[in-house]
């Protein structure tokens, strides 16, 4: 099927000149019913669309949020925000998470409705209208992302770092002269560089070193544990011809074999 604007221009070259534009067999149906554009009085015939399926609606955002005991969900009041791009004034609300570990924020659309459940310990999510694509996508982000948030808030998220190779070591110490904030960790790498690499942890992340070539942190951010995660991982991406390098929890690599000249 080709886009409106090609299938257009096609159809007015095919009645500007007939004679020397041959269009294959499988094409010629498309095309029994197009107006001419030079004939004003012709009347408008409705493009076909490419699919006749109905919308549906989001597999993940239909689905029921379970809230655990000691955990709070409470929705703020609409607010809004102006666009640093386009500099426009966009709505907002703030889904505050509340639990034993911590506390986070995250500012949803105002067409998005969460209905709880208070006895079921339930949130259901809801949009205003399911034609509209945009609203289709955040219905299921915005479901991820509480889920998210309320299995930090209650467990936590964690992330395990996989030192190998000869002489890589990992230790968590402290920086006075570096640090952002008090009392603020740097994990120091030793990964065959002539200096060790310094990666400061931030505010809301714990990092440990159980062994010598093992890393774990922990925080009820799961956005900040990875990408924390990858910046310490960017030092030393595991390489596939000796399998050498830094693994992120379950990481594997191919191995490779060797360039024999």
């Amino acid at each position: 099927m080709l886009a409106p604007t090609r299938s257009r221009a096609l159809a007015s070259a095919l009645h500007a000149a007939p004679s020397s534009v041959t269009l294959p067999g499988f094409l010629v149906p498309a095309f029994h019913n197009v107006p001419s554009p030079s004939s004003p009085a012709a009347p408008s015939t409705p493009w076909r669309p490419f699919s006749h399926t109905s919308s549906k609606p989001s597999k993940l955002g239909r689905t029921p949020i379970s809230i655990p005991p000691g955990v709070e969900l409470t929705v703020g009041e609409p607010f809004v925000v102006k666009d640093p791009t386009t500099y426009l004034r966009i709505p907002r609300r703030t889904v505050t998470v509340t639990g034993p570990l911590g506390q986070l924020q995250l500012n949803v659309p105002p067409y998005l409705q969460i209905a709880q459940d208070g006895e079921a310990r339930k949130a259901v999510l809801s949009i205003e209208d399911r034609e509209e694509r945009q609203q289709m996508a955040m219905w299921g982000t915005t479901w991820a992302y509480l889920q998210q948030y309320i299995l930090g808030v209650s467990e936590g998220h964690t992330a395990i770092l996989r030192l190998v190779g000869v002489g890589y070591r990992a230790t968590v110490e402290e920086r006075p002269k570096k640090a952002q904030f008090p009392g603020q960790k740097f994990v120091c790498l030793k990964l065959g560089f002539t200096h060790p690499v310094e990666e400061p942890v931030p505010a809301g992340i714990t990092a440990s070193t159980p062994q010598p070539t093992r890393i774990l942190l922990e925080g009820i951010n799961l956005e900040e544990v990875k990408s924390l995660a990858a910046r310490i991982r960017h030092w030393r991406r595991p390489e596939p011809y000796k399998g050498k390098g830094i693994f992120v929890n379950d990481e594997t690599i191919k191995l490779k074999q060797k360039k024999i000249k």
